[in-house]
């Protein structure tokens, strides 16, 4: 017989996500919605010069909420920039304010720009960096106070196979993934006595507009003057061990979920790779 606490196994439980418009942080957002735990969600709502594909929208945003509260959970959506550590603060006090607790952090707010390093300037390098990295760094400062004075706590940081390993033509992604892993190593050491775990994933190719816009099929076809998914696919394909372009972001949202788990309890200053044997590759 399933009891109450194995069907919501984060009921009473306050989840943070960033960039939660859509993607894999609208799919984290609701998965921990039907297993019981309040939300609060976050996101730039507008596009960023130096990215070439069109980010998450304020109605997005809206819509993501919507489908948060129509599981019946309470949830907070507040349009802001993780670049700014005063937003984040503002942000993730208001859900200690309004929902009760902070209990669960997912920093998953990214963008990618694409470039040459021999072309790049510093707008495409700092929006890139300030996001990833920075973004992460914000949300933890935001959020690692409250966990540490009630004593509990989970936090998880999305980096990319990206992050353990390289391609070229995306140097501040690479860059600012790879730190991504640091930052979570430094911050698990740090809150490991509070009760506090700290983790990072490192997803392959995820299904979400970050791959499929017209600016990376470019990149990996320049052959073609006006490549589509089917052109790209093997070598996304190639990306990955297994044999598949991409995967979806619900894979993503499972091991957030484990990692966010009791199950999850004694694993801090990991890193979790889901991207599809592309890890097979790495020397650690």
């Amino acid at each position: 017989m399933t009891n109450q606490s194995d069907a919501l196994p984060f009921a009473g439980k306050v989840a943070v996500i960033t960039g939660a418009a859509r993607g894999q942080g609208r799919s984290h957002a609701l998965e921990f919605a039907r297993l019981g735990a309040d939300v609060a969600l976050c996101d730039l709502g507008h596009d960023l010069s130096s990215v070439g594909y069109p980010l998450g929208t304020k109605d997005d945003l809206a819509e993501t909420a919507r489908l948060v509260e129509e599981q019946g959970r309470m949830c907070l959506s507040v349009v802001a920039d993780v670049r700014d550590l005063g937003a984040m603060l503002a942000f993730v006090d208001g859900a200690k304010a309004e929902l009760g607790s902070v209990d669960i952090l997912v920093a998953n707010a990214g963008v990618a720009a694409m470039g040459s390093i021999c072309t790049m300037d510093a707008g495409q390098w700092s929006e890139t960096i300030d996001t990833n990295l920075t973004g992460v760094f914000n949300a933890m400062r935001a959020a690692a106070p409250h966990m540490r004075k009630q004593r509990w706590g989970r936090i998880i940081g999305i980096s990319s196979m990206m992050g353990r390993s390289s391609n070229p033509g995306i140097p501040a992604y690479v860059a600012s993934k790879w730190g991504v892993i640091g930052l979570c190593k430094s911050v698990a050491f740090e809150l490991a006595g509070f009760g506090i775990t700290v983790n990072a994933i490192a997803p392959g190719n995820v299904s979400t507009p970050m791959v499929h816009n017209d600016a990376l099929y470019g990149l990996m076809r320049p052959d073609l003057e006006h490549p589509t998914r089917e052109d790209v696919a093997p070598g996304m394909a190639a990306l990955h061990v297994q044999p598949v372009p991409w995967i979806e972001p619900e894979e993503i949202t499972a091991a957030v979920v484990f990692l966010a788990s009791e199950g999850a309890r004694h694993i801090t200053g990991s890193v979790i790779d889901v991207d599809a044997g592309a890890s097979a590759r790495f020397t650690a």
